[in-house]
């Protein structure tokens, strides 16, 4: 069974950056979508941004425009989140995806989650 897990969270103050990185393993990777998710307290988990098997980007959640990157990295089996200009409302623990399919198109059913990485931003 595929495994996917997550690194390079941690604690920064707003305006800072930080790159997540996960890695997967166990499971074909190239031929299918990945995305991260996210999950405040007391909030349910939301997609923030996925990209397709192709590598290009289909989704991005409207808050993080412009300061959150996804990329991946087919031969290493790897897929970032490059966040700049991190906010307080950005806390939240981050969840890797392997989605079934190669598509980000709704529903986006997932495969194998991670196990996360929290990410805090202090003000």
């Amino acid at each position: 069974r595929g495994q996917a897990a997550e690194s390079g969270g941690g604690l920064v103050q707003a305006g800072e950056s930080l790159k997540l990185s996960c890695r997967v393993t166990g499971m074909s990777f190239g031929d299918r979508a990945l995305a991260w998710f996210r999950q405040g307290s007391d909030e349910e988990r939301e997609a923030v941004s996925c990209i397709g098997w192709r590598g290009n980007v289909q989704y991005t959640e409207d808050s993080v425009k412009g300061r959150f990157t996804i990329s991946k990295d087919n031969t290493e089996k790897m897929v970032f989140l490059q966040m700049e200009n991190l906010k307080v409302e950005d806390t939240a623990k981050y969840y890797c995806a392997v989605l079934a399919g190669g598509s980000c198109s709704q529903p986006r059913t997932v495969d194998v989650w991670g196990q996360g990485t929290q990410v805090t931003v202090s003000s």
